[in-house]
């Protein structure tokens, strides 16, 4: 149910590249302190639905809010109260770790008397104060995606966005960063879509969204899907509603 507090409200979303119907109207909600997924194989729509939630793509139709904030007629205020994480790695490698955070933080006007002991205290928290000085490219996969994290949250977010940000880590490193997000979910009241293909990922969320060839196909808790589907796990439910399994 879409309320006045929703954290993110998407309305028959539609977007087209020429005869490919990438999104045919897509609607969702995310409430505070949700945790999301939007659970589809590739190629579902999945990134350009992401793209449109972050401005880098105009919906042909439809409608997104962010915390009340219209997307098409108030994009700086909507994109104000959203934090992202992308696919695509998207730190500068040759910044330091501490650099790459001030330079986000004063792209958004934090001041530096509020942003730096900020940094400071969640480089602490993230295990990364000792890298802090390091530059980018010298770290991990999983302690780059952490750094990511780190600079999405830097200014306080309503809504995170995160786009398949596991991908290219190992287990443990996917692990790590899937109960750091679910604890910020719990702490910080903040509404989660988290974009996957990977079952595993979608099963810590508290509602599943089957997104497939641009439509969503299932909308509700990972349980219900599997009644729905007659099947004992997400995976053999979300393989069958897709038509992976014959």
């Amino acid at each position: 149910m879409v309320t006045a507090s929703s954290a993110l409200v998407c309305r028959d979303i539609t977007k087209s590249f020429g005869p490919v119907h990438a999104l045919a109207g897509v609607s969702l909600q995310v409430a505070p302190g949700e945790m999301v997924a939007l659970l589809g194989p590739n190629g579902a729509g999945k990134t350009t639905l992401f793209q449109i939630l972050t401005g880098l793509f105009v919906a042909d139709g439809g409608q997104v809010e962010v915390l009340g904030a219209d997307m098409r007629r108030n994009p700086v205020a909507a994109l104000a109260r959203l934090g992202v994480v992308f696919q695509q790695m998207a730190l500068d490698l040759n910044l330091s770790v501490r650099a790459n955070l001030r330079f986000h933080a004063d792209l958004h006007g934090l001041p530096r008397r509020s942003s730096s002991p900020r940094i400071e205290a969640m480089l602490e928290h993230f295990g990364l104060a000792s890298q802090a000085g390091a530059p980018a490219r010298s770290l991990s996969g999983g302690n780059r995606r952490k750094v990511e994290l780190l600079r999405a949250l830097l200014h306080e977010p309503r809504l995170l966005l995160m786009d398949e940000a596991t991908v290219g880590l190992d287990p443990a490193s996917r692990s790590q960063l899937l109960d750091e997000v679910v604890s910020l979910t719990a702490s910080r009241g903040m509404g989660v879509l988290w974009a996957t293909h990977l079952v595993a990922e979608a099963e810590r969320a508290h509602r599943v969204v089957v997104l497939d060839k641009g439509k969503v196909l299932f909308d509700g808790a990972a349980a219900d899907l599997c009644r729905q589907q007659g099947q004992a796990s997400l995976e053999a439910a979300f393989l069958q509603l897709t038509g992976a399994r014959k």
